[in-house]
């Protein structure tokens, strides 16, 4: 499009210089033929009325040369399509314009959609930013629930653990202080019986184990 209008100006820069042309090419002449008749009217006022017919022949030329050099140029007009040409340039100058304005006309839209997704763009960045911003919370407020669960499990788990042991050692020396009870006991047993009375109590005990 842009290609087209530049064609566009340079035709009609190259009309205007035909144009000029053509005006320098009309006043040159009638220049000419001011000079011409300027001329003849000074040599006639020289002469005064004694050479009357050699005025009037002298003026003749002049205006037959005049009337030729009107009818070449009303021909050269013609021939050339001075009217035409007129046309044509101001339909050439128009349609250029036409198409310059069209052609602004779609710069104009162009830009105004490149504006449009730059903006779109730069939402959609800030909507990622967001939405990144926002995960990373939600990560974080994860992390750190699942953080107090597993604190809460491994006290659980210690406080069990810590239990157990008290509850196993408690037993451990429930045990050891009965044995060591018993074996008291029995020392004393053993020092306050006979010896036929501690043979009968082993005898008794056997009795006791084989019925089991």
């Amino acid at each position: 499009m842009m290609k087209n209008v530049k064609s566009k100006l340079l035709n009609v820069k190259s009309l205007s210089r035909n144009k000029s042309f053509l005006y320098s090419l009309l006043l040159l002449t009638f220049y000419i033929l001011l000079l011409t008749s300027s001329l003849c009217f000074a040599s006639g006022g020289a002469e005064g009325a004694e050479a009357h017919p050699s005025v009037l022949k002298m003026y003749l030329w002049p205006v037959i040369n005049f009337l030729i050099l009107v009818f070449l140029l009303v021909y050269m007009m013609k021939k050339m399509d001075i009217k035409g040409y007129f046309q044509k340039r101001t339909e050439l100058i128009e349609q250029t314009l036409r198409e310059a304005k069209e052609a602004r006309v779609l710069a104009e839209k162009a830009l105004a959609e490149v504006e449009e997704k730059l903006k779109l763009k730069d939402k959609e960045i800030e909507e990622i930013v967001a939405y990144a911003r926002q995960s990373a919370e939600k990560e974080k407020v994860r992390l750190v629930e699942e953080g107090e669960v597993m604190k809460a499990k491994l006290l659980e788990q210690t406080k069990n653990n810590i239990e157990h042991e008290v509850k196993r050692a408690k037993e451990t020396i429930k045990e050891e202080a009965v044995l060591i009870a018993m074996e008291l006991a029995e020392k004393k047993i053993r020092e306050k019986l006979t010896k036929e009375e501690q043979i009968k109590l082993l005898e008794e005990s056997l009795a006791k184990i084989e019925g089991r």
